[in-house]
């Protein structure tokens, strides 16, 4: 089919991108762009456009002015509050491919409802290698998601992919893109470790195939009081498979402009692939960048275990993963189930909780009692500011003590050279979310009630 006409009956846009294609301006030339932003026929003006390396804000007639970088390869905007995502298939598009040429105009539509109060979700490593696990995705993952969704009616919802959205398998992004799109919901993209090109260079050329399909690597939104940044912290070192977490110093700076417009009271959501607090090398830079701001929350994947580690103003969701260990059971490495987290936002609020896959959002701990009656119970998103309480038999005992260890059922399911079948690389990891307890030889019925920071109650009972 002739791409053009292509092109013309496939894309769907909401918040649509305007598009006349001209060779004006070629890749890899340093000009001065141009454009406008408009909505419902108006100008825009304090919009923020960039080329991820400089930016500017559109006049008061909506047009901008923009000095290219030589080695700029999008124009995007950062898309303010008050309006709809552009996406096409509900994948973002918010930008423009420089070597493409044509208009750099941007139109975006109004949303009919005020956007402080939205909900977004996050999906870290689905990570499909081949169809079988696809079919895993879309068999699973895809209606789940869908589910809660659906359970959101009325409400604004987005979707953030974290990374690893393939297993080096970079045909099958084709076949994400069409989970996403039966989810429903406006999905912004992340760039993983296996989401890279191999041999082809060094870590300017390891996200060629990525950039195609998702446009630029890091970039801004906003919705409501909530400000929205995804990096790129994954450096390529010119080896296949080789890598480390790392934002580079053309980010730290783009950054540093972007959130120059950010007020310090505002959410600060920061969304990349690898964890900044233990394995991004250069993580006090951006946490320098950060401190200002009074709530920040970093959303990160890559380690297909959950955990979250709290910086003074900085909080970390590490999350399980949507293929658990690799498609291989239903827990990840740490006894979390397969699965994602859904935030609430209100103003500049949040609260949160893990959505393990199949079971309503009730199922935040899992219990296990072993031959010599201790009790583990695992507490998938815990954090400080929660309290793990436990019954005997109907009697309140107290407060559970925690414990770093192995959760039992991913160590039966994980543990040994030959498990689990198919790959057998997945292993038990250690975790600091479980809380420990030797039971007496008389008990018969334990039981255990998690409270969350929010004041949520979340309970499960088992027989000795």
């Amino acid at each position: 089919m002739n791409r053009r006409l292509f092109i013309q009956r496939s894309l769907i846009l909401t918040g649509a991108l305007t598009l006349k294609f001209r060779n004006t301006f070629g890749f890899g030339k340093s000009a001065a762009i141009t454009g406008k932003v408009t909505a419902a026929g108006k100008p825009l003006a304090n919009v923020l456009v960039s080329d991820g390396f400089n930016i500017v804000p559109t006049a008061a007639d909506g047009t901008y002015q923009l000095a290219t970088d030589a080695k700029a390869e999008f124009v995007f905007i950062s898309i303010p509050s008050g309006y709809e995502f552009p996406h096409e298939h509900y994948i973002a598009r918010h930008y423009h491919r420089i070597a493409d040429g044509g208009s750099m105009d941007f139109t975006l539509v109004p949303l009919k409802k005020n956007d402080s109060k939205h909900t977004f979700i996050v999906w870290a490593d689905p990570q499909v290698k081949n169809k079988k696990d696809v079919a895993q995705m879309m068999a699973q993952s895809v209606p789940d998601t869908r589910k809660t969704v659906e359970s959101l009616s009325g409400e604004l919802v987005h979707g953030i992919g974290v990374g690893d959205l393939v297993w080096d398998n970079h045909e099958l992004f084709a076949d994400y893109n069409k989970a996403i799109g039966q989810i429903g919901v406006p999905f912004f993209q992340g760039l993983g470790n296996h989401d890279m090109d191999y041999r082809l260079g060094g870590d300017e050329t390891s996200d060629q195939t990525f950039k195609k399909m998702y446009g630029p690597t890091y970039y801004s939104f906003n919705r409501g009081r909530a400000h929205y940044v995804m990096l790129d912290d994954v450096r390529y070192l010119g080896n296949e498979r080789e890598y480390d977490g790392y934002i580079t110093e053309q980010q730290l700076n783009w950054l540093a402009k972007d959130l120059k417009y950010v007020k310090k009271d505002d959410l600060l959501i920061i969304c990349l692939h690898i964890p900044v607090y233990n394995q991004v090398k250069n993580n006090q830079e951006l946490y320098k960048l950060l401190r200002p701001f009074k709530n920040v929350h970093i959303m990160s994947g890559h380690t297909h275990y959950n955990a979250n580690n709290i910086d003074g103003n900085i909080y970390e969701h590490n999350h399980g993963t949507v293929c658990g260990a690799w498609w291989t059971g239903p827990v990840c490495e740490d006894g979390t189930p397969r699965g994602y987290a859904v935030y609430n936002v209100e103003g500049n609020d949040m609260k949160w909780y893990y959505k393990a896959m199949d079971t309503d959002k009730s199922n935040q701990l899992s219990l296990y009692i072993d031959e010599q009656k201790k009790l583990t119970a695992n507490v998938y998103n815990w954090d400080p500011q929660w309290k793990i309480e436990y019954y005997i038999d109907g009697q309140y005992k107290g407060v559970l003590k925690n414990q770093q260890g192995l959760d039992p059922v991913a160590t039966k399911l994980y543990q040994g050279d030959m498990l689990p079948a198919g790959r057998h690389f997945p292993e038990p990891r250690q975790t600091d979310h479980l809380f420990v307890m030797q039971l007496g030889k008389d008990a018969k019925k334990v039981k255990v009630v998690a409270t969350d920071r929010f004041g949520n109650k979340y309970e499960r009972e088992m027989e000795s």
